[in-house]
């Protein structure tokens, strides 16, 4: 599989072109959005995902309704009903609507989001040693964002620098993020990388297998984080352990308006977790919890890894 030019997403003759992630690893399908509409079904059905990768989706989609002569403020609002927990949709479309041209300011996005990453990655890198084993959970890579990643930019960073790493991928049912994605990325780079199911987390920070925890956020604010479901599990135990745990996010992923546990948690369909695949996993009529995000609270957190340098968990 050619690799070489991977983009989460591309613009051309006035259509987004977003790589369909339900697909890979095994296909390298583009989904091509000729309307908003299209975007917002992109980001409910997680063709695209990821928080970085969302908000400019959702600048792109809005430029897409000012082409078509829509109602931008109602176009605004659907594409923000498209995933409520992920603050950078927010941030995006109230950007676009306040700007001259929403085609250039997405457009402005789409390289900011580049430089971000790589500054995120930088000061990342600092807080990592030769040698280490780093967990992460859930996908926070170049296919989370426009390119380079956030969590995983750290550590191509750290590879960068010259450092020897390894990477403990935790599989993040029910969609398997970290199984398809995060590992499939860490191949693309070469970094030794290995697969392990949600539950093992604890057992391989007990062990002394982990050095670090580094993860991605989907929204930050007033006592914590919210990321993919599991992210709370992993960060009592790296607390038990007394493993260091991270966040890496721009800082478009703030929300310093709200408390966190006032975020409202996105359900979703139940058949993600009763099916794995094609395949039934569990016996018909049975009822289901599927949250999306979980907490993490400020107190679980060593640091918060951002384009402006590590902050302090607030």
């Amino acid at each position: 599989m050619d690799v070489t030019n991977l983009k989460t997403m591309y613009w051309k003759d006035n259509k987004l072109f977003l790589i369909d992630q339900t697909l890979l690893p095994d296909q390298i399908v583009y989904h091509e959005c000729e309307n908003y509409h299209d975007v917002i079904d992109a980001i409910k059905t997680m063709k695209v995902r990821g928080a970085p990768a969302i908000g400019v989706s959702a600048a792109f989609a809005m430029a897409l309704a000012e082409l078509a002569g829509e109602n931008m403020e109602t176009a605004a609002k659907e594409i923000k009903a498209a995933r409520p927990t992920a603050v950078n949709l927010f941030w995006a479309v109230d950007r676009v609507l306040n700007a001259d041209s929403a085609l250039d300011e997405a457009m402005l996005m789409y390289d900011e989001d580049v430089e971000t990453n790589r500054k995120i990655g930088k000061y990342g890198a600092s807080i990592i040693d030769d040698g280490d084993t780093l967990l992460t959970h859930c996908n926070a890579g170049a296919l989370a964002c426009v390119d380079y990643g956030t969590a995983l930019g750290v550590f191509r960073a750290a590879k960068e620098e010259g450092k020897n790493i390894n990477v403990i991928c935790d599989e993040t049912r029910p969609l398997c993020q970290g199984a398809r994605l995060s590992v499939f990325e860490m191949q693309q780079e070469s970094i030794p990388v290995r697969l392990a199911v949600d539950s093992a987390a604890g057992h391989l920070m007990q062990k002394g297998m982990i050095d670090k925890v580094v993860i991605g956020a989907d929204r930050i604010a007033k006592g914590g984080v919210a990321n993919k479901i599991g992210s709370l599990m992993v960060a009592l135990a790296a607390k038990r352990f007394d493993v260091p745990f991270y966040v890496a996010a721009p800082k478009s992923t703030f929300d310093m308006e709200n408390s966190i546990f006032d975020v409202e948690i996105e359900e979703r369909d139940p058949e993600e977790v009763i099916y794995f695949g094609s395949t039934r996993v569990a016996p018909e009529g049975t009822e289901v919890e599927n949250p999306a995000f979980d907490i993490v609270p400020s107190d679980l957190i060593t640091g918060i890894i951002t384009e402006e340098g590590i902050l302090k968990p607030f």
